[in-house]
């Protein structure tokens, strides 16, 4: 497994077809039918928390945090896509995206994350399964696949309820 280094930047508007195709090629068309996707739909990206991930002049990654509430709970930030090129996946460049993504949230005083994903990718950023029944997303999800961490001590504690975006 080679050791690249990927130059992390802001998203561009230049970027967004690149991105869209990165997206497609990562997920398929099957994304749209996906919870976090439908939730996401219509709304936009907290511009300061879009980061691509580049290797020489090629787009390989992209990630991108949405503003939610959950419940009555605001601070809160829903965690994607995290969309990296499948011939560079497990090579950093996923790990790479949300340490700069997770630490700028922070910087900008978000509380917690949210994401719908794999345990085992996510926990070493500090996730954790939601608390089964306390977080609702607009269809259904996996209860073990619904994540959260905490950005600041604390914030998930009583957090309840339907997931919106702000």
């Amino acid at each position: 497994m080679p050791d690249h280094q990927f130059t992390i930047r802001p998203e561009a508007t230049s970027d967004l077809a690149d991105i869209e195709r990165l997206c497609a090629n990562t997920f398929g068309p099957g994304r749209f039918a996906r919870s976090a996707y439908r939730l996401r739909e219509g709304a936009r990206a907290v511009e300061a928390l879009c980061f691509t991930a580049w290797l020489g002049p090629r787009l390989v990654g992209s990630i991108r945090f949405t503003s939610v509430r959950i419940g009555d709970a605001d601070g809160a930030l829903l965690l994607g896509p995290l969309a990296v090129d499948p011939e560079f996946a497990g090579q950093g460049c996923g790990r790479a995206l949300i340490a700069r993504g997770l630490e700028t949230a922070r910087d900008l005083s978000y509380r917690m994350v949210l994401l719908v994903g794999d345990l085992p990718y996510y926990e070493k950023f500090g996730f954790k399964i939601a608390p089964r029944g306390k977080i609702v997303l607009p269809g259904p999800a996996d209860p073990s696949r619904i994540l959260v961490a905490e950005l600041a001590e604390g914030a998930t504690e009583n957090v309840a309820g339907r997931v919106t975006l702000t």
